[in-house]
C-alpha cells in the first residue's frame, strides 16, 4: 500500500539554542561527523548540561497548560538544515563512523531520512508562558518544532529492550570519559 497524498505539517514553534551547526552532515552517499570523536564526546557532555528554549507560537500557548507537571517531554522537530537531496540516502554508517557496518536509514537515528522528523525525550526545566526551557536537547538553533508531548513511562517505556551491538557501542562510547 502506498500513500499518494502528501501530509501537511506546520511548525508550532522554534528551537532557540546555542547549537548553530549540526554534529552530522550528509553527503551523496553517507554521513560524516563534523569533528573528531573526542571532541564529539565533549560536545555531547556540553549539550547534556545545557538549557535551551522551545518557543511555542503564542497562538498555541494554551495548549501548554499542564505541561509543567511533567518532569520530561517529547519534542518532535524537523532538522531544517538537511539538504532535501540528502534525504534520499538509503544506508549509512551510524554516526558517520566507518568502523560500524552500514545500516538502513530506518535502523538509525540519522536526520537524513525520507521524512526527517526527529524526536527527543528531554527534561523540562521550566515553562515561562509560551517558552519551555529544556536540558540536553541536541537540536540546532532555528529547528521547527512539530509537536510537544508529555513523557509518560506507562505509554512509552518498553520492557526487555534490545539493541544491536553497534548501537550499544555508540551509547557506551558517548557516555564514557
Amino acid at each position: 500500500m502506498t500513500t499518494t497524498s502528501p501530509l501537511q505539517l506546520m511548525p508550532v514553534g522554534v528551537v532557540r539554542s546555542d547549537i548553530k551547526t549540526p554534529m552530522l552532515t550528509a553527503d551523496e552517499s553517507d554521513l560524516s561527523l563534523a569533528d573528531r570523536m573526542d571532541r564529539i564526546k565533549a560536545y555531547h557532555r556540553r549539550v547534556k548540561a545545557s538549557v535551551c528554549e522551545l518557543v511555542i507560537d503564542s497562538q498555541w500557548e494554551e495548549l501548554l497548560d499542564g505541561i509543567e507537571g511533567f518532569s520530561h517531554i517529547l519534542v518532535l522537530y524537523w532538522p531544517h538544515l538537511i539538504d532535501p537531496e540528502r534525504r534520499k540516502l538509503r544506508k549509512v554508517h551510524p554516526m558517520g563512523r566507518k568502523d560500524l557496518p552500514r545500516q538502513g536509514i530506518f535502523a538509525t537515528c540519522s536526520p537524513a531520512r525520507p521524512n526527517p522528523v526527529l524526536v527527543s525525550a528531554v527534561p523540562l526545566v521550566a515553562r515561562i508562558n509560551n517558552v519551555l526551557q529544556v536540558r540536553g536537547f541536541e537540536a540546532v538553533d532555528g529547528s521547527p518544532i512539530i509537536d510537544v508531548k508529555p513523557y509518560s513511562k506507562s505509554y512509552l517505556q518498553v520492557e526487555n529492550l534490545s539493541m544491536p551491538a553497534w548501537m550499544e557501542q555508540i551509547h557506551r562510547e558517548m557516555e564514557s570519559d
